[in-house]
């Protein structure tokens, strides 16, 4: 909801240590959903992510149930208030949702969606403890998982849904299945799923499909494939929360207050939230920033409000997301220079590093770009394998005697020793959200030269030593972690960093099934590849050669080529091949964009229409659905060549990136 406050994701508030903060978050964020209308959240999410790779690590808390368990209770009574007997949900408040029963966190490898290979002392040691806590505060739904446990899907395990959450944990509420997760039961299809009712679920999630699901469960209920007295115990728990939540007494007082939407109050808390999830991790004499010097903030993440806030974010993934769509929101970089300019100094904005005067300080911000779910998940922890692009920066300021301070944004602690080394100091910022004052609140001092926060933050994830240590959690046997679960530095106290090793111990080759062409670069293990008569060369766009400029002479194309990959999954996930391109001169011929899976496997799709609309020398952005290319013919488990650009008469186009994005209703079949 633009206006709305965003606050740090659940890795941050983990680092936060604090469940008051917690509390006070719930409430707010139960205010703000309120006055939309709206009367239910999926929250809490207790996963307690065992693997960092996993795509959605950012939503839990910790790698340690401890802090889920302690945070469950606080988040519940937040979003719905303490219950009332006879009552329904006071005013500001709705109904919550704990998620997702049950060990989503546990997967094997860190999958999305994937089997918890796990002993059941350790689903319910480490994954079932934040369970109690929310039950016994009133929590009136629970979200089955995706997952699985030992190969039984949860949405129809009758055990555990049945059994130990409506049994011997006491549940009162109602079971509401993931997305379609019921499609994914052996036997079911997205229309026809009794084996999950009968499991215990109350409620399909069924965003595209309840037509015909509605029209099977009847006939199954009426064939008495599902019981009556089944039918009747979801139906019931179902109306029990619909009248706890207040939905038979009208439209709810409070929608509408729109004010209360980034209020002023809602906005110092997440402030507060942010200043208390950074956690120092390095810090040799450069912090803190004193407020009267000049100080280049830089990095792609520097003013970028929708990198900052990560996925889930207005968008699915939380790309395609600019500051103009956070009206009440700051950056980092508008927050410290708000921060310099009330103490006599001065910031300023450069993404490349690039200055006309030397600063005192360089802060630079960079990390993760946004992602939710299955598109998050990667085989190991380092950071921008193959093209280390954020430390090329932070050693180009340094070499021009620049003190640096890096700010890494991310969903998970990487590998990211070599930027650690590089920098004078490292914080670890996870996703802030909208608040980026509240980084500069700990960075900069105040006018009068006083520490105006400390930092408090502690590590609630290990971080790696090596980029191929995942799983690694504190208490595992050969528990070697670069920083152990609950480290943090401070002001008060503080330590030496020595130089960390700088041996990632994994192959780059493994990962960016999704990146391609980035910042200049080629991502490994793609390589950029040229048939017939086109030539490219490194051009400026915005940034010193971070783009390719391809000149046809006659037939030919560019291609990114590699290893085989699945994409299967991104397919059916609604991504799309994203081109960000520049037409320099245009063609007679076709121009296509192809999508190679092998020898005789492939698929072309004629974009000259679209390419050739856009004005020459102005940069647009193309977005091309990967199901469309299965729809032509090809094969989307065996990708190999993922964008191949083809033209047969004369063309320059120059392209600054090649990557995979998700479709925001911009993307198109040709």
């Amino acid at each position: 909801m633009p206006g709305a406050t965003i606050f740090p994701h659940n890795i941050g508030l983990g680092a936060a240590r604090d469940p008051d903060l917690i509390r006070r978050i719930g409430a707010a964020t139960a205010e703000e959903v309120g006055v939309t209308g709206w009367d239910w959240t999926f929250g809490p999410t207790v996963a307690v992510p065992r693997d960092v790779r996993w795509g959605r690590t950012y939503e839990g808390y910790a790698e340690d149930p401890e802090i889920s368990r302690a945070y469950a209770g606080p988040m519940t009574l937040g979003l719905q208030g303490a219950l009332q007997a006879g009552k329904p949900l006071g005013p500001r408040h709705i109904a919550g949702s704990a998620k997702h029963f049950l060990g989503d966190g546990g997967t094997a490898g860190g999958k999305d969606q994937g089997d918890a290979e796990i002993s059941e002392h350790d689903l319910i040691a480490l994954h079932a403890q934040g369970y109690p806590p929310a039950i016994d505060a009133g929590i009136l739904t629970v979200m089955a998982s995706f997952s699985s446990w030992n190969g039984v899907k949860h949405t129809a395990n009758k055990s555990l849904l049945t059994d130990v959450l409506k049994g011997r944990m006491g549940f009162q509420g109602f079971v509401v299945g993931d997305w379609n997760a019921h499609g994914q039961v052996p036997g079911c299809t997205t229309v026809s799923c009794p084996a999950a009712i009968n499991a215990g679920l109350d409620m399909y999630m069924a965003p595209d499909s309840w037509k015909g699901l509605y029209e099977n469960t009847l006939a199954q209920v009426k064939s008495g494939e599902i019981p009556m007295a089944r039918l009747d115990d979801a139906v019931r728990r179902i109306l029990r929360v619909k009248v706890k939540a207040g939905l038979f007494a009208g439209p709810r007082p409070d929608a509408g207050h729109f004010d209360r939407l980034g209020s002023p109050d809602h906005r110092a808390l997440a402030r507060e939230a942010v200043r208390k999830s950074l956690v120092l991790l390095k810090n040799d004499g450069v912090l803190p920033i004193k407020a009267n010097v000049r100080v280049l903030v830089a990095g792609d993440g520097a003013d970028d409000i929708g990198k900052q806030s990560g996925g889930w974010t207005y968008s699915w993934q939380g790309t395609g997301n600019t500051n103009v769509d956070f009206p009440h929101g700051q950056s980092i970089y508008a927050g410290i220079a708000e921060a310099l300019a009330a103490g006599g100094g001065k910031a300023e904005l450069s993404v490349s590093g690039q200055f006309s005067q030397k600063p005192d300080v360089a802060v630079v911000v960079f990390g993760e770009n946004p992602y939710a779910e299955f598109q998050g998940d990667q085989p190991t922890v380092e950071y921008q394998p193959g093209a280390k692009i954020d430390l090329a920066l932070i050693q180009r300021l340094k070499s021009q005697g620049v003190p640096v301070v890096a700010v890494f944004l991310s969903g998970r602690p990487l590998w990211v020793n070599r930027e650690i080394n590089a920098a004078d100091a490292f914080v670890a910022a996870w996703l802030p959200g909208s608040e980026g004052g509240g980084v500069a609140d700990v960075l900069v001092r105040r006018p009068n030269g006083a520490v105006n926060h400390d930092f408090t933050g502690r590590l609630s994830f290990s971080w790696p030593r090596r980029a191929d240590q995942a799983p690694l959690d504190h208490g595992q046997p050969g528990y070697d972690p670069q920083f152990a679960y609950g480290y943090g530095l401070s002001y008060a106290h503080g330590a030496v960093t020595p130089k960390l090793p700088e041996d990632p111990g994994a192959v780059a080759a493994q990962v960016n099934l999704d990146r391609y062409f980035v910042a200049g670069h080629v991502a490994a293990p793609w390589s950029l590849a040229l048939e017939g008569a086109v030539t490219t060369r490194a051009i400026d766009a915005g940034a010193q050669e971070n783009a390719r400029l391809a000149e046809w002479t006659g037939p030919g194309a560019v291609a990114i080529t590699g290893p085989a990959a699945d994409l299967s999954r991104q397919t059916t996930g609604d991504m799309a091949v994203m081109i960000r391109y520049r037409l320099d001169r245009s063609g007679t011929a076709p121009v296509t964009l192809g999508l190679g899976c092998g020898p005789q496997c492939g698929a072309s799709l004629d974009v000259s229409r679209l390419i050739g609309a856009a004005p020459l020398g102005q940069w647009r952005t193309l977005k091309i659905k990967l199901s469309c290319f299965k729809a032509a013919g090809a094969r989307m488990d065996q990708v190999d060549a993922p964008v191949r650009l083809t033209a047969s008469a004369p063309l320059a186009l120059a392209f600054s990136e090649l990557r995979l994005v998700t479709n925001e209703g911009d993307a198109v079949c040709p």
